[in-house]
């Protein structure tokens, strides 16, 4: 998917409203393009682009290396990256609040349809899915791999565990509801199987297992241990 340009028109078209910059509005109105012919299951190619966003070609070609990293960009609108995870108090629940709490999993802000699409699209596509995990979705799992990675050092998780394969781990029963299972994340069978997951994954994470629920509270940091 490269924008290798043929002719390309100079000055860029933009409706502008008042007092927002050129340059993000040209981003949007890009972006927003691109979103429509995905969402009407059309392929993204720079001439659809051009009709549908009204901005000219030189504007698209400036702005992203490739149509990949553009619809992976498209994909994108609507997640945000999330705040970071405390790191004191009970970890058990700070993760679970992150996890089910919020954008991760959720999905406030995009829509299922639009998920559907992008899981489509990436599956599709394994140098979209490349460029949309590095740009995208690598930066919003930073604040739960520290977190679980501060768990690791205090004590509370067992020696030697890999937060991104624990982040996996939590994050992937969600994941196989939706793509596999066909169901909803609003359905409460379905987060309850979620939750109950999530509680078992944990306590497989857990440095002992005298905790009766798994929370932090019996875990001594390795600097209180004798």
């Amino acid at each position: 998917m490269s924008l290798s340009a043929t002719a390309q028109p100079t000055g860029d078209v933009v409706r502008r409203g008042p007092g927002r910059p050129r340059d993000e509005e040209l981003d949007r109105q890009i972006l927003d393009g691109a979103l429509a012919l995905i969402d009407d299951g059309e392929s993204v190619t720079v001439r659809r682009l051009v009709q549908r966003s009204g901005v000219t070609r030189a504007a698209i070609y400036r702005r992203w290396p490739s149509l990949t990293a553009l619809v992976a960009a498209a994909l994108d609108v609507g997640r945000t990256v999330p705040p970071d995870i405390p790191l004191d108090g009970d970890l058990r629940e700070c993760i679970r609040a992150a996890m089910f709490g919020g954008q991760s999993v959720s999905l406030v802000g995009y829509s299922e349809e639009r998920f559907r699409q992008r899981i489509r699209l990436a599956m599709a596509d394994r140098e979209l899915q490349k460029a949309y995990w590095t740009s995208h979705v690598a930066r919003r799992r930073s604040s739960m791999e520290r977190a679980l990675a501060a768990g690791i050092e205090r004590g509370v998780l067992r020696d030697g565990l890999d937060p991104a394969t624990c982040f996996d781990l939590l994050a992937g029963v969600v994941y196989y509801q939706l793509v596999v299972r066909g169901t909803e994340l609003s359905d409460p069978v379905v987060w309850q199987r979620c939750q109950d997951a999530f509680d078992i994954a944990w306590r497989g994470m857990l440095a002992t297992a005298d905790s009766a629920d798994g929370g932090d509270g019996p875990v001594q940091h390795r600097d209180e241990q004798t």
